[in-house]
């Protein structure tokens, strides 16, 4: 017998193992591993460091106007807070990547699960991170699609949203994003794309960029096809249309809103030409002001220069037709030893308006503005002749010394009232004998300043230099030799100097920098300007003297349509040639240098010109060329200065003078003995009446006979390039300005 049916069907071994009470307890049990799983792996894994890509900036350098004249670093990117990015504009962006951004809680599980699913079935990426969970791909993470990096990437999400607000969050995305053309940061994109900064984006810039970032290298519109353009285009649109539903733009803004094309792409400015030098000086300017080397090449700063974009071309194409283009670099060997050097300084302001480093910062990358191993020579001299008139200073028989005091200009001469033996040779060893501290200045006389440094004291001249700015050092000692400029100064340092003497004595320190800003801090840069340190009177004597040399001296080659003061300069062995001038509005100083190959300092000779390379022929030519433009062609300024008025204005010339200037002396001192049959010190064999005009305000009129006051200097031959010639030359308006037969600068 069978077993009587019950009515009841038996469960399967299969069914009983899956009843529905395992089942949920199963689900219960896995789903209370994984929560616990995830909160260890949210309580192992921290918030890293940022990753140093994220954080790495550019250094962006403007000029005077705001344009941009360079970006440093190994990546084009500028961090700037969201308070400088218009508010629209941070709603395209929420409405291209994460409507819900300012709802979740940094993580979209159902599309990061996705995108990890995709990932470990070889489907390849898929979105659906939020912006937060960008954001700590870009600063924390990598750019690797792994399951791994994708559960790191939403824990730390949430961890981030927990401890940084939205808008940080955003901003934090926005700068740490990439945008194609090499752009990383919405103001580096903004600059590339439309050549604005984020602050100045509209609506519709920045709806283009936040389309991007989806694909950056396909959506440049510039480089996109014909189908590329129709897919960022219709992206533009869901950007815009996003923001409409979200209420962040009205519909009829949006109906009014038309493609912004952006501008075709650019080479990032580098550190070619004149940019590496003035960059690199505006760095060592930073280092003085207390900002480390490290914290400048950490970048983010937006350094604002004094530099004018107009004069520093100018300078250049002064350098260029000057002198560039009459020398053959790689084909000539004596043309390839010539450096250049500049740096032109706006007198009122201090600022550093120009500055000409070489023939360019990857080629030869000294700075010839700025390195201080060549002598300024004889644009020294107004110095000593400042200091005289500050100490009111008198000759070793006892008349003071001003303009139209005579010294003895013999060649060789020993001075007089010295320890040190001293008896500097004058170029080509002419002798001028009886002669003004006018003619002297004119001329560059070696002899006669030689003994004013003696009559005055090296200590109280060098004193005067040091408060005018120059530098101290060792080659700088308190001898009858500094007379001739045997110190070291740059360019830089020169066109302070005569800056200072250009504002009646009130001291100018040449600033490069005009503002330097970080997202961290501010540098406050000082004022260029400070107090008197000389009298007006003694900067004014030392102008006065000096518009003789441009209007009859050794400088005319600089002479223009404008009033000018400056002092040439031949260094010892001709390795330098020198000309320090200015008008009452720009100063500017230009050097030659002779450098070989190897770096060592060479001569000048035979290398631009036959013979010598005068500091009054092309480094002359260039400044006149350089002023001349950088006035508009020319100016109505005058200089006004304030002298004591016992100056006798300088005799009047000889009628058989040519108007030709002569050359400067070089400075090449002896220290031959005195000799025991030597002239007297500074005794005149005649003394030139005294005239209370001032030839700096008051033009002197010319007698048109010989004067006997004063002989004449020694003929010389003019040199190949038409330079030389005897005495000066009568002019001059009164005010400076120069009044001659012929225009030249030769």
């Amino acid at each position: 017998m069978g077993r009587p049916d019950t009515g009841k069907a038996k469960k399967s071994g299969i069914r009983r193992l899956f009843s529905w009470k395992k089942l949920l307890g199963t689900f219960v049990v896995s789903c209370l591993l994984g929560m616990g799983a995830l909160y260890v792996v949210y309580l192992m894994v921290p918030v890293p460091t940022a990753n140093a890509e994220a954080t790495m900036q550019s250094n962006i350098y403007k000029y005077a106007n705001g344009k941009i004249l360079a970006r440093t670093g190994e990546i084009n990117r500028e961090i700037v807070g969201l308070d400088k990015i218009p508010q629209k504009v941070q709603q395209a962006f929420v409405a291209a990547e994460n409507k819900s951004f300012y709802k979740d809680n940094g993580v979209d599980i159902k599309g990061t699960t996705r995108a990890a699913w995709s990932t470990l079935t070889g489907k390849g990426k898929q979105g659906g991170s939020t912006i937060t969970q960008q954001y700590v791909k870009n600063y924390y993470l990598s750019q690797d699609q792994t399951a791994t990096r994708k559960l790191k990437e939403m824990v730390i999400a949430i961890k981030v949203d927990e401890n940084m607000t939205k808008n940080e969050i955003l901003a934090g995305y926005m700068n740490t994003s990439y945008y194609g053309r090499s752009a990383y940061g919405v103001q580096a994109a903004a600059r590339s794309y439309y050549g604005v900064d984020a602050s100045r984006l509209t609506t519709a810039q920045g709806a283009y960029l936040a389309a991007l970032l989806q694909a950056p290298n396909q959506y440049d519109w510039t480089a996109a096809n014909a189908t590329g353009r129709k897919l960022v285009e219709a992206r533009w649109n869901y950007v815009l249309d996003n923001m409409v539903e979200e209420g962040w733009l009205s519909s009829s803004e949006r109906a009014g809103m038309k493609f912004p094309v952006p501008q075709k792409p650019r080479p990032l400015p580098g550190m070619e030409g004149q940019t590496g030098y003035i960059v690199e000086a505006a760095n060592q300017e930073l280092m003085r002001q207390g900002v480390s080397e490290e914290d400048i090449k950490a970048g983010g700063w937006t350094i604002t220069l004094n530099i004018d974009e107009k004069k520093q071309k100018a300078l250049v194409a002064a350098v260029d037709e000057e002198l560039e283009s009459k020398l053959d670099r790689k084909g000539d060997e004596k043309h390839a030893v010539v450096q250049a050097g500049a740096t032109s300084v706006d007198p009122k302001t201090g600022a550093v308006v120009a500055m000409y480093g070489g023939v360019g910062a990857t080629e030869h990358w000294i700075s010839n503005a700025t390195r201080r191993d060549y002598q300024p020579a004889s644009t020294f001299k107004p110095i000593v002749l400042a200091s005289a008139i500050e100490n009111h200073a008198k000759t070793q028989d006892g008349r003071h010394i001003g303009l139209g005091t005579v010294y003895d200009g013999t060649s060789k001469r020993p001075v007089v009232g010295s320890d040190i033996p001293f008896a500097p040779e004058n170029e080509d060893d002419d002798d001028y004998g009886p002669v003004t501290v006018q003619r002297a200045t004119n001329s560059s006389i070696n002899s006669v300043y030689a003994q004013m440094i003696v009559d005055v004291g090296p200590d109280k001249v060098k004193r005067t230099a040091l408060a005018l700015g120059m530098k101290d050092g060792k080659d700088f000692p308190e001898a009858p030799a500094i007379s001739l400029g045997v110190m070291n100064a740059s360019t830089l340092d020169m066109a302070g100097v005569y800056a200072t003497l250009d504002n009646h004595g009130k001291r100018v320190s040449p600033a490069l920098v005009k503002s330097a800003e970080h997202r961290d801090r501010t540098v406050r840069t000082p004022n260029p300007l400070g107090g008197q340190v000389i009298t007006r009177e003694a900067a004014d004597t030392a102008t006065k003297a000096m518009t003789g040399v441009v209007r009859s001296g050794s400088g005319t080659r600089a002479a223009g349509d404008y009033a000018a003061a400056g002092k040439t300069g031949t260094s010892e062995n001709n390795r330098s040639a020198w000309f320090v001038g200015y008008t009452p509005e720009l100063v500017t100083a230009v050097a030659l240098f002779g450098e070989d190959a190897k770096g060592n300092q060479v001569t000048l000779t035979n290398t631009i010109n036959p013979g010598r390379a005068n500091g009054g022929r092309t480094p002359a030519r260039i400044w006149g060329e350089y002023t001349t433009r950088a006035l508009n062609g020319g100016s109505d300024a005058r200089f006004d200065l304030e002298t004591d008025g016992t100056d006798a204005a300088e005799p009047d010339p000889d009628p058989t003078a040519t108007t030709e200037a002569p050359e400067e002396p070089t400075e090449e001192p002896t220290t031959a003995s005195p000799s025991t049959t030597s002239a007297p010190t500074t005794e005149p064999a005649t003394t030139p009446p005294t005239r209370t005009s001032d030839p700096a305000t008051t033009p002197p009129t010319p007698t048109g006979e010989p004067t006997t006051d004063e002989p004449s200097p020694p003929p010389s031959i003019d040199p190949p390039d038409g330079g030389g010639g005897t005495d000066p030359e009568p002019g001059g308006d009164g005010t400076g300005r120069p009044v001659r037969p012929t225009a030249q600068r030769q």
